[in-house]
């Protein structure tokens, strides 16, 4: 991604039209989030944009050198609010994603999660085949309750079978687990950070209010777009 690309796909009007400014309450400020922000309105804290825009900037083309290098990026956000914006904009990039609570282990006990993986794509192709057509009424019906559950699960990581080589969180403070289990496993983090997170829990932290829908489905577009352009 050349300077001109980046200059042309951030621009602070946007962000701020988008609401990536608007932080938390002053009483929730972490102190390592002081060097973004920019001023204070109505006891709420304003992230600086021209600061988002750098730190963004240098997650895109991280971001782009892991696609054109063909690798992974796993998209984590459990809020409610942004389930359906990480999903399709995941899809969207051919890439893996969490919308539902983040299950402990994903990372660090990753063959169990494969196993498990396993069982619900089999389970998913006998209901296709008809081969559960043999079990009774009530053996069906708990297959597909069964089948539900896993879905709920495992759908957005059916197809990851390896660790990813980098992790996209949304909210870094709901998904902690998912943060700690990446450093863990050497996984680089990708990190929307509002005022009230720990910036250095990423490597790639993007200053931004994590809570609005706008916000968030800005972030994700611009990201969508890196990695289609880099594919």
């Amino acid at each position: 991604m050349s300077e001109d690309t980046k200059a042309s796909i951030l621009n602070v009007d946007q962000m701020q039209i988008a609401g990536l400014h608007f932080g938390h309450r002053v009483s929730r400020l972490h102190p390592k989030m002081k060097p973004y922000v920019s001023g204070i309105k109505n006891n709420v804290h304003i992230i600086d944009l021209e600061k988002t825009g750098k730190e963004f900037e240098k997650a895109l083309v991280f971001i782009a050198k892991l696609i054109s290098e063909g690798k992974t990026i796993l998209f984590v956000g459990t809020k409610i609010q942004v389930k359906q914006y990480v999903k399709s904009n995941a899809e969207i990039s051919g890439m893996p994603y969490v919308i539902e609570r983040w299950l402990g282990g994903t990372f660090t006990n990753f063959e169990t999660i494969v196993k498990r993986v396993q069982y619900f794509k089999e389970l998913e192709n006998k209901k296709a085949t008809g081969e559960l057509e043999k079990y009774t009424k009530k053996e069906r019906s708990m297959f597909d309750k069964e089948l539900e559950i896993l879905r709920k699960k495992f759908e957005g990581i059916k197809h990851m079978t390896k660790l990813p080589d980098a992790v996209l969180i949304l909210d870094v403070k709901k998904d902690i687990t998912c943060a700690k289990e990446a450093r863990r496993k050497g996984i680089k983090i990708i990190g929307v950070v509002d005022t009230n997170v720990d910036p250095s829990l990423a490597d790639y932290p993007i200053p931004a209010n994590d809570d609005a829908i706008s916000s968030v489905s800005y972030i994700l577009e611009k990201i969508s777009e890196t990695i289609q352009d880099a594919k």
